[in-house]
């Protein structure tokens, strides 16, 4: 592994996702099994409920100290104070995230391209999203699925913790550590 990057296991989590179940002991239950990152994504949610979810989270995530990450807004990692914010190139661009929110900790960006390894906004990111990495019903709105070859080009090309989603099991995941990522979404 080429960065310092301190986690390793990170739930991208929302709601819907939990299929009826109570998101919050999902959470928890996830923590408790070695999560130790969570990212919160509600695409759906007015900023008011989002807000709420995202404060009730923090609660159940407090006990353990591991930092919450708001997917996409910015006004809900705010006033959340939330440990970061992760977006993609139809979001808000990092280099805008880090003028408006000076305390932003963790800044994620996702890529779909490799030139985009040379943009300000990677610089200024703290770690780069790789999605997916194989393919996945739960993300359909994708650009480029990387495969363990896109993880290995992607490494040789920059030192940034490189976080792999997309079809991460048992199965494939050391494979992917292998190539050259960091974390495990």
């Amino acid at each position: 592994m080429a960065s310092a990057f301190p986690y390793r296991l990170y739930l991208v989590i929302s709601e819907e996702a939990c299929q009826g179940r109570n998101f919050f002991e999902v959470a928890e239950s996830a923590v408790q099994g070695g999560v130790d990152l969570i990212q919160l994504r509600e695409k759906n949610d007015t900023t008011e409920a989002f807000l709420k979810k995202a404060l009730q989270l923090k609660e159940v995530l407090q006990p353990y100290n591991v930092p919450l990450i708001i997917n996409d807004n910015l006004e809900v990692a705010q006033k959340s104070a939330a440990a970061g914010i992760h977006v993609g190139n139809s979001d808000i661009a990092p280099i805008k995230i880090r003028a408006a929110w000076e305390s932003c900790g963790i800044l994620g960006y996702s890529i779909e391209y490799l030139e985009q390894l040379y943009n300000e906004q990677t610089y200024t990111s703290d770690y780069l999203g790789i999605s997916p990495v194989f393919d996945t019903a739960t993300k359909t709105d994708t650009v480029t699925t990387w495969g363990l070859d896109g993880i290995e080009k992607i490494r040789a090309s920059t030192q940034k913790p490189l976080v792999a989603i997309g079809h991460m099991k048992a199965s494939n995941v050391k494979k992917v550590i292998e190539a050259g990522a960091d974390c495990i979404a």
